[in-house]
Order: structure tokens, then C-alpha cells, then sequence
């Protein structure tokens, strides 16, 4: 991660509207945040080092009141600080976050948050799913993560893409399982899901992955595949999808 700028403005109290340059963007993030907050993000296993301590409920309406800006987007990206760089995501709507400036992006990001909140924006722009593969095959853990989170925000956000997108992911799922790191198989988890979540001809596909995850003799892809079959077993799920009771495997 690029070190933060030291030439920031001092702190100052909260303005009730924030003017749209980086630097007042930056006073009032320092304003808004708290150590107690800090101390949470570090708990979830946020990398906090150059942040304020300042949460989402709070970041989302800032973003709103500022309104779409990828230009404010790109210099609160710069400062380096954790909260200028999620607010630098939320002011950037999809059709200007081309697959460059993601990749460039990601380039920066230490922490799963900045990664999910980026591929959220990400997959509500179309064609994205050509980046999958190249994402899933890369060895940097963010990086790699992003493929994932990728297809798990697609499998929600892509209303238009045909099931086949999804079930072309199921190569990279398996191959991805064994990947130990953190937060890696947690997202190789969460797409999974995300694609069994997504509709009743996914369902029984995924769910069959997700059981021979489960039988596995590697530990990762193993504990992969036992929670995504607890929540696509789920009744609340086979319910949603207009599943019967009985389908637990097809």
C-alpha cells in the first residue's frame, strides 16, 4: 500500500456540508472517526494502520451528500487513508470504474473490505465476468479474493447473465478450494453460495460441488464444502428458490 500523504489539512470540527475537494473530504473523515472504531475494524481483521476509525453508516451517507465524483474518487484514492479509499469506491459509479482502474486499484488494496466494496461496484458494470479468470489465477491473496468476490456480487447484481456464466465458475471454485489463506477461501466459500443462492437450476449443481468439497481429504476445501451445504440445505433457501423439502442434492 502506497504510504499516505503527510500534507493533509489539521483536523476541525464537523461542517454540516462537505465542500468536494479531497481535502475537506479528508477533515471531515478525520472528524467522523473514533478509536473505539479503529479498534473494531482491527477485530474483523481490517488493516488499520492509515485509518480513522470511521464505519459505513456513517461513510454511505457522506457519499450521498457528495454525490457521484470519480474525479474526487481518484484523489481520495491517492491519500492512501482506508475511509478516503471506501468513499473513493462509493463515489465512483460502475460505468466509471473500467476494468483498468480496478486492476490498479487492487494493486493498493490490503483489506477485504476495500476488495468486496470494489467488486460490489465492479459487477454491475457488464462484461465484467472476462476478468474472473484472470483474477481467480492470480497467487496475491487480495487479488485472487477479488475474482471471487467478483462472481459472488455477479451472481446478485448480473440479473441478465445466463446460468451457464455461473456454472463456468465451478472449475475455478474447485481449484481455489485448497487455498488456505483466510481470505481467500472464505471467498471462495461465499461465491459458491452466491451461485446456489442465485436460482433453482443452480441449486442442485452447487450444492453437488459443495459436496464433494465436503468429502475432500484437503481441510480447506473440506470445511469449504460443509458450510456451503449447511446453508443450501437450508429450508429458508430450498423455500426461496421454490425448492421441496427434499432437495438437498440433486
Amino acid at each position: 500500500m502506497k504510504t499516505p500523504r503527510r500534507n493533509n489539512p489539521p483536523a476541525a470540527g464537523r461542517t454540516e456540508t462537505v465542500a468536494g475537494t479531497a481535502g475537506t473530504v479528508l477533515t471531515e473523515l478525520r472528524s467522523l472517526g473514533t478509536e473505539e472504531n479503529r479498534a473494531g475494524m482491527a477485530r474483523f481483521g481490517i488493516e488499520t494502520q492509515h485509518a480513522f476509525g470511521v464505519p459505513m453508516a456513517r461513510l454511505r451517507p457522506l457519499a450521498k451528500t457528495i454525490g457521484s465524483s470519480p474525479d474526487l474518487a481518484r484523489e481520495l484514492w491517492e491519500s492512501g487513508f482506508h475511509e478516503a479509499r471506501l468513499l473513493a469506491i462509493l463515489l465512483t459509479p460502475p460505468k466509471s470504474l473500467t476494468p483498468d482502474l480496478a486492476l490498479t486499484w487492487l494493486e493498493d488494496i490490503r483489506s477485504w473490505d476495500l476488495c468486496d466494496q470494489l467488486c460490489n461496484v465492479l459487477a454491475r458494470r457488464e462484461h465484467t465476468d472476462e476478468l474472473v479468470p484472470l483474477l481467480a489465477a492470480d497467487k496475491r491473496e487480495f487479488v485472487r479474493r477479488a475474482g471471487f468476490a467478483l462472481i459472488a456480487w455477479r451472481a446478485v447484481h448480473a440479473k441478465k447473465a445466463p446460468e451457464s456464466e455461473f456454472s463456468g465458475y465451478f472449475g475455478l471454485i474447485r481449484t481455489a478450494a485448497e487455498d488456505e489463506r483466510n481470505f481467500v477461501w472464505k471467498a471462495v466459500h461465499w461465491a459458491l453460495r452466491q451461485i446456489g443462492k442465485r436460482s433453482a437450476a443452480l441449486h442442485g449443481p452447487a450444492l453437488a460441488l459443495a459436496e464433494e468439497l465436503g468429502a475432500s481429504d484437503n481441510r480447506t476445501a473440506r470445511k469449504i464444502g460443509r458450510e456451503a451445504i449447511r446453508e443450501l440445505s437450508s429450508e429458508k433457501v430450498r423455500t426461496r428458490l421454490g425448492l421441496g423439502a427434499d432437495a438437498c442434492s440433486q
